[in-house]
């Protein structure tokens, strides 16, 4: 498939239109022109790059990539190197970071929700394509045996602040850098939040507000949605894809 027809593509199945977004979504560096052999993973570090030229690639698809708001301009130091090497291996860089944690089916949120037996019924925001959503435990459980079952589930042992006495039913989430969220979710009456990551104020945030908190990885939380990409894309269109995990203990 041409690049600019799988950009297209990229582009209806994920929407990045509908969301205001921290980075360009889509294709951010400039490859072959043929898409044929896709290595998907979270980040676009040079340790993925590296296996993706050693896969002889042409395109690698991830959910964070580069050019973020605020970052310096200047392509120097890793920055530098990273585009250098895709430069110098002509491998086409696409990333997409919302709308890939927003999409209703494939999306972090609703994959981590599959892999966790959540039941997802509205965003938490009252706002189209809210990042953090809100359901409930189709089995409901206590927080330590919830902690358990992350840990199993995940391989990742999640920081936890367990509050309350009675079993988890309700729950919010949102998966990677989303703790601000904690608050929301108490403000709504709902039992736990579970998210990638925690800040010093968080913690305080679940013991005042009497709201069991899970952070459970950055990186563990937010495999998931690049990787059912990779698949959609391999079963319905044909594309020779491979994910690799390149692990991070945030």
């Amino acid at each position: 498939m041409q690049r600019r027809e799988f950009n297209h593509l990229l582009n209806t199945i994920l929407r990045p239109d509908a969301i205001q977004d921290f980075c360009p979504n889509g294709l951010q560096v400039e490859g072959r022109e043929q898409v044929k052999k896709i290595v998907t993973g979270v980040t676009a570090s040079q340790a993925l790059i590296d296996a993706a030229i050693a896969h002889n690639a042409d395109t690698i698809l991830v959910h964070h990539g580069y050019f973020w708001k605020g970052e310096a301009q200047a392509i120097t130091g890793i920055k530098k190197r990273r585009i250098a090497a895709l430069l110098n291996h002509d491998i086409n860089l696409f990333a997409y970071h919302l709308p890939l944690d927003v999409h209703p089916v494939i999306g972090n949120n609703a994959q981590l929700a599959q892999l966790l037996d959540l039941e997802m019924s509205a965003g938490l925001e009252p706002v189209v394509n809210s990042v953090a959503v809100k359901g409930r435990l189709k089995t409901p459980m206590s927080g330590e045996q919830f902690a358990q079952k992350i840990a199993r589930v995940l391989n990742r042992e999640p920081l936890v602040s367990l509050v309350r006495d009675e079993p988890i039913e309700t729950i919010a989430w949102c998966t990677g850098g989303g703790q601000g969220y904690i608050d929301l979710a108490a403000s709504q009456g709902i039992d736990a939040y579970l998210t990638g990551e925690a800040s010093e104020q968080t913690i305080h945030s679940s013991r005042e507000q009497h709201i069991d908190f899970f952070a459970a990885g950055h990186h563990a939380t937010e495999r998931y949605g690049i990787k059912a990409l990779g698949e959609l894309l391999a079963e319905q269109h044909g594309f020779d894809v491979t994910f690799i995990d390149i692990d991070n203990p945030v």
